[in-house]
């Protein structure tokens, strides 16, 4: 059998030899993190090892590091914790994850929706009348933002923004799960007071994350109970879990310099559709993104038939975001864009990775026309 291509990295990265090497030797570490003995000072030892590789990889400091079960987790610590902490009416994009668009633990009425151009991006001029005409007295404004789109891969004013809700009086929290490892990270550079990671994402374990925060940042737990995490975040921490992570921040910071060819590829792979489907459509292609990542739309295909057909056919893919419980649904991200319900259901996304090599665009490149050759063959014998 052929070896499968996986282009689904903005789903979940392969995880690294490195890191699963040191995720079974971090196993071995019995200690409690907690506990001073000598077997919990070594736990908490990697733990802090961990902490200091992630905070280099987006240049915050190793204290402000909060490590969380996943990016959802963070995100949820970064919404809740100005909706428990005074009078705050949040701002969130039409293009967030569902972690941040459900709106956490702010009433409906307690947050608004930003709307996006048809690439995808914040319009900061309407970002900035919003914060000063919607933000009811006494109240200061929180927006989240997301640094780079999971499905389209478009980029994000965080910096310009960051100025304009600091202007209002206001704190911003960033989603940067996709960009991390991708393009470089400056917490500090881009004005965010929070920002979320996710280790699998950079070729890291599942279930771990963190929330960073900008110096001089606060948040206010979910939970009480424990002193884990400077009692930011109670629990036992996930030892293992935490190394691996710590060891994929190292290694992504090594990929920056990579991203170039990972750009030419995704390059390569839309310009090859397009010789195969000249109608087909790039989503957010005027926008800066992502050097990984290509959503595509062919007018008339389902997504979930080129999903599958392609699954079939040795190549992995997604439509739209893969985090809706293995369903295929409409995109948000693309109706807040703006497309035609009819093409945002056609959307298929292509996210490359460190692992990525032209032989993986030419075995999608010919499992992708053929299957729509067949398709369109179907179409037209059925009319």
């Amino acid at each position: 059998m052929n070896q499968r291509a996986y282009l689904d990295y903005n789903a979940t990265a392969p995880i690294r030899p490195e890191v699963r090497e040191a995720v079974q030797a971090a196993l071995d570490l019995v200690g409690n993190p907690s506990s001073v003995h000598a077997e919990g000072r070594a736990a908490r030892a990697a733990i802090e090892e961990a902490r200091a590789s992630v905070a280099g990889l987006v240049g915050a400091h190793a204290e402000d590091v909060i490590f969380t079960s996943g990016g959802t987790e963070a995100n949820a610590i970064a919404l809740a914790a100005p909706a428990v902490g005074g009078n705050w009416k949040a701002f969130l994009s039409g293009i967030e994850h569902p972690s941040v668009l459900s709106g956490g633990r702010f009433e409906p009425d307690g947050f608004a929706v930003l709307p996006v151009t048809g690439d995808g991006v914040v319009d900061l001029e309407i970002l900035a009348g919003m914060l000063e005409d919607d933000v009811p007295d006494g109240c200061r404004p929180f927006v989240s933002l997301m640094a780079a789109n999971n499905e389209t891969g478009a980029l994000q004013p965080i910096a310009e923004a960051a100025a304009i809700v600091h202007e209002a009086g206001g704190v911003l929290h960033t989603d940067a799960v996709q960009m991390a490892g991708r393009l470089p990270i400056d917490i500090r550079g881009l004005g965010a007071d929070l920002l979320t990671l996710s280790a699998h994402k950079t070729g890291g374990p599942k279930g771990v994350g963190a929330l960073i925060l900008a110096e001089g940042a606060d948040i206010r737990p979910l939970m009480t109970g424990g002193g884990q995490e400077s009692r930011r975040r109670p629990g036992t921490e996930n030892v293992a879990g935490i190394v691996g992570f710590g060891v994929a921040a190292k290694l992504a910071s090594y990929d920056l310099a990579s991203m170039q060819g990972v750009a030419q590829l995704r390059d390569e792979l839309e310009e090859g559709v397009r010789r195969i489907a000249p109608d087909a459509v790039v989503f957010a292609q005027a926008a800066a993104r992502l050097p990984n990542t290509s959503c595509i739309a062919v007018p008339g295909l389902k997504a979930e038939t080129l999903v599958i057909g392609l699954d079939l056919a040795g190549v992995s893919i997604s439509a739209g975001s893969a985090c809706s419980s293995g369903k295929v649904e409409t995109s948000h991200v693309l109706m807040a864009m703006g497309a035609q319900p009819e093409v945002a259901r056609a959307a298929i996304r292509v996210s490359l990775g460190f692992e990525t090599s032209i032989d993986d665009i030419q075995v999608f490149l010919g499992a992708f026309g053929d299957l729509v050759k067949r398709l369109r063959k179907s179409e037209r014998e059925a009319a």
